[in-house]
């Protein structure tokens, strides 16, 4: 788990890249969890409050982008 202000030091491209990675985690937790695997239950909460935080990490950068272009 990264904080966010780890993950504004980050650049679009290696936050899109930890995006994708932490999707597939997600997806992966939850399949374990279909075939009555039992993962580390902790790990969706942990999984879905990095996804949120990049994707807010994302959404400041491009509307900085934008402010810096108008």
């Amino acid at each position: 788990m990264a904080s966010a202000q780890e993950y504004r030091n980050m650049s679009e491209k290696d936050l899109n890249a930890e995006l994708i990675n932490l999707r597939r985690e997600q997806f992966n937790l939850r399949m374990q969890m279909g075939s009555g695997n039992t993962p580390k239950i902790h790990r969706f909460s942990v999984v879905r409050h990095d996804i949120a935080r990049i994707k807010t990490v994302l959404t400041e950068k491009g509307r900085a982008a934008e402010k810096g272009n108008s």
